[in-house]
């Protein structure tokens, strides 16, 4: 997950994609942000997905490292600034997502995050996060003009959005996957529609045993 900026919800996407996919397959979630966020939900909390702390520099040997063990998918989270970090992990990355709340600042700093995937010709896929939920299946002006904001990036735009749901929320404190607080939840359907797109994007049923690295 990418922006520089912080704030989008970087890091919650990366913990609830890592406990989704790591259900199927291998997996190993490294976080380079100095916060650690991702890793302070996971660690000690859930035995499937194993918690790397790291830097951008060394991502490359980490990879190359864990697709020794047989790797199946390493997720990245990543710090909203550090330039050169994120740069590093963009590069090593087999596919960027480039996280952006529906807000001015958070489509402005995806801009400029934007510009860096394309000079580094790495796949990436533009992932909308904490949306407003649409009302009887009608979009908010907010997420109309965002996501018209978002065409000018010229990367492509996931059509799986996330909302803002106060269940994310619990699932951090819990350091658990939305499908295990509340199975039913649109946050649960949400998070399975786009670990899906993003899959597909990576030919993951396809080949199940290919190792990849999602830079979130």
């Amino acid at each position: 997950m990418v922006n520089l900026k912080g704030g989008s919800g970087k890091s919650t996407l990366a913990v609830q994609l890592a406990l989704s996919w790591a259900k199927a397959r291998t997996l190993v979630l490294a976080d380079i942000d100095p916060q650690a966020s991702s890793a302070l939900v996971l660690d000690r909390r859930d035995p499937t997905v194993e918690v790397v702390r790291s830097t951008g520099s060394k991502l490359p040997m980490l990879k190359t490292g864990l697709a020794r063990r047989g790797l199946q998918c390493l997720v990245v989270d990543t710090p909203g600034s550090m330039k050169e970090d994120v740069a590093a992990a963009i590069s090593a990355a087999d596919l960027a997502l480039l996280v952006v709340r529906p807000t001015y600042l958070d489509i402005a700093a995806a801009a400029v995050t934007a510009q860096m995937v394309r000079q580094l010709r790495r796949p990436a896929l533009v992932v909308l996060n904490q949306a407003p939920p649409a009302r009887s299946g009608v979009e908010s002006g907010v997420v109309l003009k965002a996501l018209e904001a978002l065409a000018l990036l010229r990367l492509p735009i996931a059509e799986a959005i996330v909302r803002s749901r106060a269940v994310f929320g619990r699932a951090t404190e819990l350091g658990r996957a939305v499908s295990d607080v509340e199975p039913a939840s649109p946050a649960a359907a949400e998070i399975d529609a786009l670990a899906r797109e993003i899959g597909q994007a990576l030919q993951f049923a396809q080949t199940p045993e290919a190792g990849y690295l999602i830079h979130t």
